[in-house]
């Protein structure tokens, strides 16, 4: 299994620390508003690769963590913490607005097919734990406080920057990373800051450097320790991270434990906005331009169209979203479905439990791995099933089981594909059809399979005859 370290910027061979189960550490959402369909994509990509570890065999302990405190609405370490926006915005307590969207998001993951973590981390339940990394710290020298916090010293730390790759980069003043009046170099971050004078802030924590809240780039360090120990096998996140927040973590880990935090760090690519009615390229927030789960939903789409569309694109590679493209999607998704009713439908009913466990054809099964090993190709994974439909070697039965296994890594919900009672007025429409169509009277013919299509049905001609299928049925 081979995948692509930003660690050394480079496709490497996969090698676990333990043979019983990888520590796999995914950057969680700040829970301060509605997740976007690019902040999801980052979770499909997660998911996917999760499930081919899986599927390899692996036994995988999946963190993520809940960012509910101290995320600026600065990449720096300035401007206003997310939550105690949000908490303003809606007039509720920030602990209200991050238990609500906690919820919204998990609902969101549950609607994509994404399956959970194994643990849940909140920020907020490791402040003790914090606390203890940033003196650690400042007793090795790699720390300092001006007047609005403690801030780590990169310039103690030969090999700051390691994800940046062979030409390293400038960080200027005012530009990626924002002046803060008394920091030492540009790239230093805080670890610690102080509460505001005069002013409580909802969250707000003692410390032996005075009260204040955790920086953003702490916590998951504290956090992926706690859980998964150091080093651990993958960190997953954005490529938005790689050249502060992730660049900040793995900084503190060689600082306080002269160890990489992680052996892999995978980072997926941004989903641009292609639709010139809204603004902006990349899908952001600050942006105006999201949309949101809820959105697709609202407009009748199956969210599982949006996890087709992110399929169909390599997870390093930009993905573009318009609606037109997203209806495509759900085109190929709703054929999916109805390929695999027809292939269930076809299927032995000797057993009540449904079609039996049998040996998949090994040239299909090869394949399949070898491209899903090959840095998660999913868009060639995707493709070979398509390309096993118009295979007149397979069996129906190979093709309905080839279509089980590989969702095991797709999560199209393939499975739960249900076999439909066709209504008695939408057989006669089909059945009229098809006279219409020996007949060759093939308008009235296109005529009947609208009306068949508006009962919500589609027809698919076969050799054997026509056969009706449930759109959307799943």
């Amino acid at each position: 299994m081979y995948l692509y370290n930003t660690l050394g910027r480079t496709k490497q061979q996969f090698k676990p620390i333990s043979n019983k189960e990888i520590g796999l550490y995914t950057c969680g959402p700040t829970v301060y508003y509605f997740a976007h369909l690019g902040n999801l994509r980052a979770y499909l990509f997660d998911d996917t690769l999760k499930r081919v570890l899986t599927y390899n065999g692996y036994k995988v302990k999946h963190v993520m963590n809940i960012t509910d405190v101290g995320h600026l609405t600065s990449d720096a370490d300035t401007g206003q913490d997310k939550l105690e926006k949000g908490a303003q915005r809606e007039s509720k307590t920030v602990w209200e607005i991050a238990e609500f969207y906690t919820q919204h998001f998990k609902q969101d993951l549950r609607k994509l097919n994404i399956l959970e973590p194994n643990i849940w981390l909140k920020a907020t339940e490791t402040i003790p734990e914090q606390i203890a990394l940033i003196k650690a710290l400042e007793q090795k020298g790699f720390s300092y406080t001006i007047n609005d916090g403690v801030y780590f010293d990169t310039s103690k730390l030969t090999n700051y920057g390691q994800l940046w790759g062979s030409s390293k980069v400038e960080l200027k003043p005012g530009a990626r990373v924002e002046i803060v009046k008394g920091k030492k170099n540009p790239t230093d971050f805080a670890l610690w800051k102080f509460s505001p004078k005069n002013e409580r802030r909802q969250m707000e924590w003692e410390s032996p450097w005075g009260m204040g809240f955790p920086g953003w780039h702490t916590e998951c360090v504290v956090m992926s320790i706690k859980t998964l120990g150091i080093p651990f096998d993958i960190h997953c996140g954005g490529i938005d991270h790689i050249q502060v927040h992730h660049t900040n973590e793995l900084a503190q880990a060689w600082a306080a434990h002269q160890k990489p935090l992680a052996n892999f760090w995978l980072h997926n690519e941004f989903l641009n906005i292609k639709d010139t009615s809204l603004a902006g390229n990349k899908m952001s927030k600050s942006e105006g331009n999201i949309i949101t789960v809820d959105t697709l939903t609202d407009k009748n789409f199956n969210p599982l169209s949006f996890r087709y569309l992110c399929l169909t694109a390599h997870y390093r590679s930009k993905l573009y979203f318009s609606w037109e493209s997203l209806t495509a999607s759900q085109n190929a998704l709703d054929s999916l479905y109805q390929k695999t009713a027809s292939l269930q439908a076809a299927q032995s009913p000797a057993s009540p439990k449904g079609p039996q466990p049998m040996a998949l054809p090994q040239g299909y099964q090869e394949k399949f791995l070898n491209f899903i090993n090959d840095d998660l190709d999913t868009p060639q994974a995707l493709a070979l099933i398509w390309k096993m439909f118009d295979d007149s070697q397979l069996s129906q039965a190979e093709k309905y089981n080839l279509l089980l296994e590989f969702d095991k890594i797709f999560g199209l919900c393939l499975s739960e594909t249900k076999k439909t009672q066709i209504p008695a007025d939408v057989l006669a429409l089909a059945k009229e059809r098809e006279n219409c169509r020996k007949n060759k009277d093939w308008a009235k013919a296109d005529k009947l399979r609208e009306q068949i299509e508006a009962a919500g049905f589609t027809v698919e001609d076969t050799a054997e005859g026509p056969k009706l299928i449930k759109i959307n049925n799943k």
